[in-house]
């Protein structure tokens, strides 16, 4: 059966939504740029795995996460570095420090793996998110594809003093990557899009499904929307939502 094809309810989901769910979904289970498809199916698995995690409970009800040790909840081949990293972005993104993530590069997992990982879990979180608001149960995870990770690290690249990981400054783009930031006034990339542009293919399909749940990037820049809701109730949800999930951004 084709992904997000069964939903039903009194509520019809434009069919964009769905289209796109379904465009991520395969996207997941591809082999990306640093991960294997195996693993990248792994990524979704610890993130929804994570909710549940005995661990990431103790640490989120804790006064400080790094005062509880233990190990993680997990049924994957996933590095251990990789499991953490997953467990706590989707758990306790607001309490993450940069000498934590420090610690998983000196356990082993390369910033590229990071970056990946945080977009396949980004993506996941919303697509899981917006069935909970509806009441629906969560798409079954795909199964992994076969093939290798390109493994094409952005030749302009770099460590930014504001930045943990290395990002492409707007005008260091690969011509494969042209256009990666949309057509933002004066070649600007808010530093959203920026965290993962050390992977450009989870740019792109992050973008594709903001696009869709949101507003796309050229849309960001102007006033009008073509949604039901206008811009100002668009952003006042946005808002709160992000207060709710104690977004620093």
């Amino acid at each position: 059966m084709t992904a997000f094809s069964s939903w039903s309810g009194p509520d019809a989901i434009r069919p964009d939504l769905v289209a796109q769910y379904q465009r991520v979904w395969a996207h997941i289970a591809s082999p990306g740029t640093w991960l294997t498809g195996a693993e990248r199916v792994g990524v979704a698995e610890e993130t929804r795995r994570a909710r549940g995690c005995d661990l990431c409970s103790r640490r989120k009800a804790a006064l400080s996460p790094f005062s509880i040790d233990g190990h993680h909840d997990h049924a994957s081949v996933l590095p251990e570095a990789l499991v953490d990293a997953i467990h706590r972005i989707t758990t306790d993104a607001a309490r993450l420090t940069e000498r934590w993530y420090q610690g998983l590069l000196e356990a082993g997992l390369s910033a590229e793996a990071y970056v990946e990982g945080l977009g396949v879990a980004v993506q996941v979180i919303s697509i899981d998110e917006f069935h909970h608001a509806l009441g629906l149960p969560v798409e079954p995870l795909p199964e992994a594809g076969p093939g290798e990770p390109s493994r094409r690290r952005p030749s302009g690249a770099t460590q930014i003093e504001d930045a943990w990981v290395p990002v492409i400054p707007a005008d260091k783009l690969d011509p494969e990557d042209e256009g990666l930031y949309g057509n933002m006034p004066g070649g600007r990339a808010a530093g959203v899009v920026r965290a993962l542009s050390l992977v450009p293919e989870e740019v792109r399909s992050w973008q594709a499904l903001s696009g869709a749940q949101y507003l796309s990037m050229e849309a960001m820049a102007r006033m009008e929307t073509e949604r039901a809701l206008d811009r100002a109730q668009i952003e006042l949800v946005a808002g709160r939502v992000s207060a709710l999930n104690e977004c620093f951004y």
